[in-house]
């Protein structure tokens, strides 16, 4: 019996579903920058910020959720433990000296040091973002889409966690939800930094796989619900501290379920050997026409499998078309080695294989989607932002509610993401960057809904704006892998989150922050023109309130941004749809179909 337990044991934490579900709860600590809505009002008065000063703070934190090179370079040479840890310790001391300084605790920095403290904060988040991607993704990678699109959701979902969990605190002092960002996440990696690793010889599709994902995907639905619920119902009615802390028990419960998968795999089913073929394509990736093969220590192209191919096998099934290349390519192997057939060698991989960074660089593919991602995620960005501001722009007190609703939207978006792109490249063959699009055509009309402040459009432009952004998250990490191949992922998808601080340094650093600030400068000139015909009491009022930071009113303060940013969502679906004609032909063969 002791042996039976140790061994059932063993597969456990050798499964690599307890490696996703690890995963998941490590990327609840990965999108903590989200939450900057919510305490940038708290640092703007603690250190009597104008929104210009608080916009390039915000850029500062995007630079550090978006600006991965480092983690991804220590994820390749250090053990990935090692690199969570790193990530948690830049965290701890990122956000924890600003908690210092916005409580008093410590001197005020200049900007520019606050902006470099930030940033060395939320770029912890990195670390956990890479770790957990890369990980996963080579323990999936013939379910790319499900694996990113739920990862990413519950980085974007960690927001409205870290909410809760500072209601719990039950602190006046809007300050301490600095201090659980500081402390929350530290926690978190150090209980789980061992567990994220690939695991060899578990790679493949397993006939359990499908319904594995479904439980995950049924506990994602019941998590955002729940939360959306909860978020609602402590917004409008009063409740006592008792049934918040009974609450976020709940929450605790329904994060933990999913645990239930690698326990009932490894306590339920016999391990399966992996054959012998199984095992190489484990080892060589999920290879396809036209990809990299070795010989004799030799990489050799097989760009004549294109060439030699029957016209006909095209439209076969995947199965039999499959082998039929298998078969083509192993008579090309042998003809090359005996010398009967000269293999032509090309300066660089075709798209599908695997591309270094540099290589990928020079691909009109790569910056297309680059650019479709600075202009979508940087719109959703300046929202995510700036909500705390927009939100009381338009009378609304209670901006925690706003930011945390679009956390939730955002995690809805990016597992819908996902799930929908993988049924678009699956059963039709067809480029994941359409999905892409029309996430961006619904952004525009959230922002066209900002832009009107009519009533009730905070909620439905937070709706449509985090649905769409999440989307990104879900659908370009999966492409890039498609297109580029899994190598060099790290480095590829660090480099494509670049996008994400471009876009909100110059939407929200140069266009949202000036338009505000001229704003309220005019209503502000405008109120001192109106002190004329009032007593010196009020004169004198407002002379001694002069120092305190510039604020705007009405739906006037965001009109013109909001608009601008719904142009550029449809520039951005304009930009996907360039790349899915031209990617068509790509994933015809990546999932055995012929173009259309």
């Amino acid at each position: 019996m002791t042996i039976y337990l140790k061994q059932r044991f063993g597969y456990f934490f050798h499964n690599r579903w307890l490696v996703f579900v690890a995963a998941m709860w490590i990327q609840t600590c990965a999108g903590l920058g989200y939450l900057f809505g919510s305490i940038s009002p708290v640092i703007k008065i603690s250190l009597n910020y104008n929104q210009k000063q608080i916009a390039r703070l915000g850029v500062a934190k995007d630079l550090g959720d978006s600006v991965g090179f480092l983690a991804a370079t220590l994820c390749e040479i250090l053990p990935l433990w090692a690199a969570l840890l790193v990530g948690a310790i830049q965290n701890f001391i990122g956000y924890g000296w600003l908690w210092l300084i916005v409580t008093r605790r410590t001197e005020p920095l200049p900007l520019w040091a606050m902006c470099i403290l930030i940033f060395v904060g939320t770029n912890g988040e990195t670390y956990f973002n890479t770790a957990a991607l890369v990980s996963c993704v080579q323990n999936f990678p013939k379910s790319r889409g499900p694996v990113v699109g739920i990862l990413k959701g519950f980085a974007g979902l960690g927001g409205a966690i870290i909410t809760q969990i500072y209601a719990v605190i039950n602190s006046p002092d809007h300050a301490s939800l600095i201090f659980v960002i500081a402390v929350g996440p530290a926690m978190v990696i150090i209980a789980l930094m061992f567990i994220i690793r690939p695991v060899g010889g578990h790679r493949q599709v397993r006939p359990s796989d499908g319904l594995s994902f479904s439980f995950v995907y049924s506990i994602c639905l019941i998590l955002a619900s729940y939360l959306l619920g909860v978020m609602v119902v402590e917004d409008f009615v009063d409740v006592s501290q008792n049934a918040i802390i009974i609450l976020t028990a709940i929450l605790f419960v329904i994060l933990i379920i999913p645990i239930v998968i690698p326990i009932y795999l490894s306590f339920t089913q016999e391990p399966r050997v992996v054959p012998e073929e199984e095992a190489l394509v484990s080892q060589s990736g999920d290879q396809g026409p036209g990809r990299s093969e070795h010989y004799d220590g030799q990489e050799i192209i097989f760009s004549e499998v294109e060439e030699e191919k029957p016209k006909g096998v095209d439209l076969l099934p995947a199965l039999e078309r499959q082998k039929r290349i298998a078969q083509l390519q192993v008579r090309l192997a042998q003809a090359a080695a005996e010398g009967a057939v000269r293999v032509k060698r090309r300066r660089g991989p075709r798209r599908g294989e695997d591309f270094t960074l540099v290589q990928a660089l020079i691909k009109a593919d790569f910056w297309l989607m680059f650019f479709s991602l600075l202009f979508g995620s940087g719109s959703g960005l300046t929202v995510i932002d700036n909500l705390g501001q927009m939100s009381q722009s338009l009378g609304y007190e209670n901006t925690h509610v706003f930011v945390s609703m679009i956390s939730i939207w955002n995690f809805l978006g990016r597992i819908g993401g996902g799930y929908f792109s993988e049924i678009i490249v699956r059963d039709n063959a067809y480029p994941r960057h359409a999905a892409m699009a029309v996430a961006q055509v619904v952004m525009a009309f959230g922002h066209f809904f900002f832009a009107m402040g009519w009533p009730g459009a905070m909620y439905i432009g937070t709706l449509l704006v985090g649905l769409g952004y999440g989307a990104h998250w879900a659908i370009v990490p999966a492409a890039a892998s498609e297109l580029f191949g899994l190598k060099n992922f790290g480095a590829l998808y660090n480099f494509l989150t670049i996008a994400n601080p471009a876009g909100s340094l110059v939407f929200s650093g140069l266009i949202a922050s000036s338009i505000y600030d001229r704003e309220a400068e005019k209503q502000a000139h405008q109120s001192q023109i109106g002190l004329g015909s009032l007593n010196l009491a009020s004169v004198l009022t407002s002379f001694l309130n002069m120092d305190e930071p510039l604020k705007c009113e009405g739906t006037i303060c965001f009109f013109l941004t909001s608009l601008i940013m719904s142009g550029i969502c449809i520039i951005a679906a304009v930009l996907s749809m360039i790349l899915v004609y031209r990617t068509k032909t790509v994933y015809a063969n990546l999932y055995g179909r012929s173009p259309t």
